[in-house]
């Protein structure tokens, strides 16, 4: 028999350890499953400036005290493994079925699923991702201490983590398919101004190519047409590809509504179309994606769900 629990909450993000806080609260026996880091993809952020009352702290440390706070109350259980499917049984009640971890009963489901990094579809971007092709700046920088770098993006990520590559790269160079940078002018105006990083507008990359790795970059010149091809001689370098994200939906994509991009719809309690399943944070169809909103996701649909 599987064990049963009156709340899963599928995902550790910020919605999620928030929804754990508060079915402890209530003395609701919850139990949260992550396959990843807790945190999320907050963890790859380095300042957390914006999270009322955190000044300075990094992304890793503020999910370090939501684990913590989450894990205070007896009834909270947090396991580590990756939720495989999500099925309703006859009772009502559903059936979490997990990769190594066996399967759990529970009254309700709160789904906090994230997004992952949106590829370009490029030629030779999927061949060399890992040898070449990377997306997050904290976890692969290092890797490319001494050599080129480009970053391909115009939205705030690409802006602050071109920033942040000028530690280890020789150089980095920017491609952006517009005119300038769509985030704010404080974030962008950092890497327009650094000594180490040069910004390309109107340029969009047709294909990466090599062998065991990445040895050349070809992009083109949006206005004129004219095509560069980057290849440094008997060297290798770095590409980092920040073009946006995507909810990580396929779990559940035909169980509960979302929207044309696969984001989840909910009410104002974050409840879906199917009762007993609610959503929270960067998964669900919202103006805002940050902490101080996921915070607030978990906690309403953990407060509807004990009601």
């Amino acid at each position: 028999m599987a064990e049963t629990y009156d709340m899963i909450i599928v995902g550790g993000g910020a919605g999620g350890l928030s929804a754990a806080v508060y079915a402890g609260r209530a003395e609701r026996k919850a139990l949260l499953i992550e396959k990843g880091s807790y945190g999320g993809r907050i963890n790859e952020t380095r300042e957390i400036r914006n999270y009322p009352g955190t000044i300075g702290d990094t992304g890793i440390g503020l999910m370090e005290k939501f684990k913590a706070h989450a894990l205070a109350f007896p009834t909270n259980e947090l396991k580590r493994t990756t939720v495989t499917g999500i099925k309703q049984l006859d009772n009502g009640n559903f059936l979490v079925q997990t990769k190594r971890r066996g399967d759990f009963e529970t009254r309700c489901v709160l789904l906090d699923l994230g997004t992952k990094p949106r590829a370009l579809g490029i030629p030779g971007e999927q061949e060399f991702a890992g040898h070449g092709v990377a997306y997050c700046a904290t976890c692969d920088g290092e890797f490319f201490t001494g050599k080129e770098v480009f970053v391909i993006g115009g939205g705030f990520a690409a802006a602050e983590e071109s920033v942040f590559l000028t530690r280890y790269a020789k150089h980095v160079t920017v491609l952006i398919r517009g005119e300038d940078f769509s985030c704010a002018e404080a974030v962008s105006r950092a890497a327009k101004e650094h000594p180490k990083i040069t910004v390309l507008s109107h340029t969009a990359v047709v294909e990466a190519t090599g062998d065991t790795a990445l040895r050349s970059l070809r992009y083109r010149d949006l206005k004129t047409g004219e095509e560069t091809v980057f290849a440094p001689h008997g060297d290798t370098f770095g590409v980092f590809v920040f073009a946006g994200y995507e909810p990580e939906t396929a779990l559940i994509r035909d169980k509960v509504e979302t929207d044309p991009r696969g984001y989840i719809v909910t009410d104002s309690s974050q409840r879906t179309n199917l009762e007993g399943v609610y959503a929270a944070g960067d998964v669900c169809v919202k103006e805002l994606r940050q902490v101080v909103t996921a915070v607030g996701d978990g906690a309403k649909a953990a407060t509807a769900l004990e009601k």
